[in-house]
């Protein structure tokens, strides 16, 4: 099976989840129900979700036990996009090729929206000990979520992101580990949780994870300023004119593509510790290469 039909296998599994998990009976408060449900299945790669999937495949884990997590992963990612953009924050009225939740709706239903699917997460968490995980990893997930994804993490990360302008190279990929890292290496260590595997490989894993994440999000920045945006889903330039200040802005596209391939050749590494990891491996230089 190629690299591609894998994807396509993968998506298709988690995009029928989220939308079993995104089913709701008729409530009175609909609209938020319609808002969360528009954001998730709008689209995306799943990338996340599939990185945990794949690192329980490689600790010996099942598809059914690593599910929960894998799709905890994408409401809380979804939740993170909402707000990012909302006029408070990046302002952008386009995402995965569709309207944003707060202009497809309002904005107070999308702010309502992103703290549900911020939430949410939790519930299909302890959900997992109904597949096969055990109560203390799903414990422990738990609690990795909370903190990668809070004022520790990528919320923290954000607000780094839009308060200070005068970073350097060396404060961005600071901000870069906080903002993008953290949910990527949560959602390889969900991954080893659900198999329980021991505590090396879920190290490891969180490492994969900081390093595919600071390459990750220096291309997106790359392509904020090159790419076309009919091909990303969403407006290119908003960092320029928000005036923020991004690593390729900084040390220019030329060395930020090097210091992207540098930390994917450290995610490659740290994969040769799983065996059969060729599939990860594939998927990371699919993400350094992608052109949105």
């Amino acid at each position: 099976m190629t690299t591609e039909q894998t994807l396509t296998q993968y998506k298709t599994l988690i995009d029928k989840e989220l939308d079993r998990c995104l089913t709701f009976p008729p409530c009175r408060q609909q609209r938020l129900t319609e808002a969360m449900r528009y954001s998730v299945i709008a689209g995306g790669k799943r990338i996340r979700a599939i990185i945990t999937l794949e690192f329980a495949k490689l600790c010996g884990g099942t598809t059914e036990a690593a599910l929960p997590a894998a799709c905890a992963i994408e409401l809380l990612h979804a939740f993170s996009l909402i707000h990012d953009d909302l006029p408070c924050m990046d302002d952008d009225d386009l995402r995965r090729g569709k309207p944003s939740c707060h202009i497809a709706f309002d904005e107070g239903t999308a702010l309502l929206a992103g703290d549900a699917l911020a939430i949410y997460p939790f519930k299909l968490i302890s959900d997992s000990t109904n597949h096969g995980v055990t109560p203390e990893n799903a414990l422990k997930m738990s609690a990795l979520l909370a903190e990668n994804a809070g004022h520790l993490g990528m919320t923290g990360g954000q607000q780094i992101d839009t308060q200070f302008d005068a970073l350097t190279p060396d404060d961005l990929l600071q901000m870069y580990e906080l903002k993008t890292s953290r949910l990527i290496q949560t959602a390889a260590a969900f991954g080893c949780l659900s198999a329980n595997a021991d505590d090396k490989a879920v190290k490891t894993a969180e490492e994969y994870g900081k390093s595919l994440g600071l390459a990750f999000q220096i291309v997106d920045d790359i392509l904020d300023m090159t790419g076309d945006s009919s091909e990303i889903g969403k407006p290119t330039g908003s960092d320029a004119k928000n005036s923020k200040k991004t690593y390729p802005l900084l040390v220019g596209v030329e060395q930020a593509r090097k210091t992207a391939e540098h930390f994917t050749n450290q995610a490659l590494t740290l994969l040769d510790r799983f065996h059969g990891s060729d599939f990860l491996k594939q998927l990371t230089i699919k993400l350094l290469d992608r052109n949105k």
